[in-house]
């Protein structure tokens, strides 16, 4: 449902702004159950907020950024991308001249990921105008800000137009690990149950529920973990482990985005969670 209402925050914590996939919930034409119902109170786009007194930071920058940055007090530090799918990097034209006319918010990116914005319009004109000023990611380099260190870690992905990575958020008295979009599990050279036991939340990618969600399109052409994958892989984990699992990026077909429904009720069995906005953690 829609969040409108600032939160107060003291922090340093983590807020979850949204958990869609990129198109959002209801998704554009679609006339299904799945979004029907969700018009007056669906789901924002995956982003999470950084929050460490007066400051916050976002984790990528979604096509819902001003109504997700005014749920956080309005006032942005700064912004950790992870790729360049349009719902992690499109509400930076939100920050453009026709909008928000910022100056110098400090952007950090992959070196793939800051060509692209450095090499196409109207991105570039971002660069060009100081509206944004571009700062490197380096695969397991943390950068401080704040009291927190956020430390990327490269996983593979559809990476078209950039590389992707996942953050491992740790501040004064715990840690977030943000890992919203990967090919599947078994493609990654890392086993992610090693980060999983480095955080003691992680955030990650439940973009569909099973394989049978899109009648008509090859899912080996948009590949993600499936959640009864997820399911089935953590199964082995201790409950402790289990429990830190909230899955994120739910895509308008996934049945998990409907409380009473099946899947939620599949996910917590198993000891996992389906993550919620404005739910806000401890750093």
């Amino acid at each position: 449902m829609w969040l409108f209402i600032p939160l107060a925050i003291a922090g340093p914590e983590a807020v979850v702004l949204g958990v869609a996939q990129d198109a959002g919930h209801p998704q554009i034409a679609c006339t299904k159950s799945c979004c029907t119902s969700a018009w007056e109170a669906g789901h924002r786009v995956t982003s999470v907020a950084l929050v460490d007194g007066d400051s916050t930071w976002l984790l990528d920058a979604s096509p819902d950024l001003p109504a997700q940055l005014h749920q956080v007090g309005d006032e942005l530090a700064g912004v950790f991308l992870t790729h360049a799918h349009m719902g992690h990097y499109t509400g930076l034209m939100h920050l453009g001249r026709e909008a928000m006319g910022a100056s110098s918010t400090p952007v950090w990116a992959t070196a793939r990921m800051d060509a692209f914005l450095r090499g196409n319009a109207p991105w570039s004109q971002l660069v060009e105008l100081q509206n944004i000023a571009l700062s490197p990611l380096v695969d397991g380099v943390a950068v401080s800000v704040g009291s927190l260190a956020v430390t990327p870690f490269t996983v593979p992905h559809r990476d078209e137009l950039s590389d992707t990575v996942g953050f491992l958020v740790e501040g004064p008295t715990s840690s977030l690990l943000y890992l919203p979009d990967i090919d599947k599990w078994e493609r990654w050279d890392t086993p992610v149950e090693e980060w999983i036991a480095r955080a003691d939340v992680a955030l990650l990618d439940g973009t569909f529920f099973s394989g049978d969600e899109l009648p008509g399109r090859d899912m080996a052409e948009i590949p993600h973990p499936f959640i009864v994958e997820s399911i089935e892989r953590f199964a082995v984990l201790p409950e402790p482990q289990r429990a830190k699992v909230h899955f994120t990026h739910l895509n308008h077909s996934n049945p998990a985005l409907q409380p009473e429904s099946d899947a939620v009720q599949a996910i917590e069995a198993a000891g996992h969670h389906v993550a919620q906005e404005g739910s806000r953690f401890p750093l």
